[in-house]
């Protein structure tokens, strides 16, 4: 049964201060080239910090500190007050901004205007970047995302497409038709599939039972022959089995290797794996998905936001919450300081909007 009244409005700030969460626990460690699990792990066990439940501690010195990434004084436990800029979370305002500008029915060039309108050109990265430079150089979708772009199935249109999800509460195929067409801009292949599957996984959060079963109900919205399905599938299997989770991500690791770190197929292992081994348990999904490493505040981000919407905002730890001060940085324009709560309050409007259900009175 979908959730609505004050259940939908909890799950859906749940999925802001999860996402947002998420995304600032695995900032400082983001460098999967650098940032192995074997490494992530070493960094906890030297701070006392393992099992990690809540944000990265400092570093222990000054050696340790020189790696992680230089946002890492606004993201580790002590030192958080609001969320730190990034684009894991500017793409949901964006997102938010393009479906109450123009509505479900938004074209892939709406997106793109928008992007021109709203988004500073260095706050964008790998395949966006490509896409933004063939927006301003007059090229249109969809050889935006074609041209002079070896990013198509990075995971970008992947981290862009939870508030279709959101906005779809219980409707994961619309969630995934409405993040095809924002994917498509900058994105092919598992690329694009990347977004379908995530924004259908948070749209089936809302009413699977489980975690599997919001994760079997994702599957379906993309080929299945697709090396993301296959390899989505694989972790399945593996839990299934009984391997540990470091097993399973060993494993993992052997059959996707030759994929850059920032590449779909990898990253959304990582994620399934930290989700299932997680098993709802809000801390324990976001702090297993960071530690396995590669995109770590793409694949928090996105934990995050699954784990927030089951359990709903009510759940997430005082940890985890407070230090955001119900505040975001932002470089999307307009957004910058908006409040995490006014956020979760417009897109359970878009939501009501949407008809995907009835909001209770």
């Amino acid at each position: 049964m979908t959730p609505v009244g004050t259940e939908l409005d909890d799950r859906v700030l749940g999925g802001w201060l999860g996402r947002i969460a998420g995304n600032m626990l695995g900032k400082p460690v983001e460098q999967g080239d650098h940032w192995t699990r074997e490494r992530i792990d070493r960094y906890l066990r030297r701070a006392a910090a393992l099992p990690l439940t809540d944000y990265l501690p400092e570093p222990v010195d000054e050696a340790a500190g020189a790696a992680l990434r230089p946002e890492w004084r606004q993201c580790v436990r002590g030192r958080i007050h609001g969320s730190c800029r990034d684009d894991d979370v500017d793409y949901a305002i964006l997102g938010l901004d393009l479906l109450e500008t123009h509505g479900f029915g938004f074209s892939t060039e709406q997106v793109g205007d928008l992007w021109l309108l709203r988004l500073p050109y260095l706050q964008t990265f790998t395949a966006e970047r490509a896409a933004y430079r063939n927006l301003a150089n007059g090229i249109r979708p969809p050889l935006t995302a074609t041209y002079d772009n070896p990013y198509q199935e990075w995971i970008g249109a992947l981290i862009r497409a939870d508030v279709h999800g959101w906005t779809s509460p219980g409707d994961p195929r619309r969630a995934a038709a409405q993040a095809r067409r924002d994917a498509v801009l900058s994105h092919t292949g598992n690329g694009v599939y990347g977004a379908m599957w995530a924004a259908a996984l948070i749209a089936a959060a809302f009413t699977a039972p489980g975690v599997r079963h919001a994760l079997d109900t994702a599957l379906t919205v993309i080929p299945a022959s697709s090396r993301l399905a296959r390899t989505v599938r694989r972790v399945l299997t593996l839990h299934e089995a009984g391997l540990s989770w470091e097993d399973t991500l060993g494993t993992l690791a052997e059959e996707t290797a030759g994929l850059h770190w920032i590449h779909t197929v990898p990253n959304a292992a990582v994620l399934t794996a930290g989700l299932l081994y997680g098993d709802g348990d809000f801390t324990r999904s976001i702090a297993l998905t960071v530690r396995g490493g590669l995109d770590t505040d793409s694949n928090g981000a996105t934990a995050g936001s699954v784990a927030g919407v089951m359990c709903g905002a009510a759940a997430i730890g005082p940890q985890w919450r407070d230090p955001l001060e119900d505040t975001v940085r932002s470089a999307v324009f307009g957004f910058d300081g908006v409040r995490i709560s006014e956020l979760a309050e417009r897109t359970v409007r878009l939501a009501a909007a949407g008809g995907a259900f009835t909001l209770s009175g």
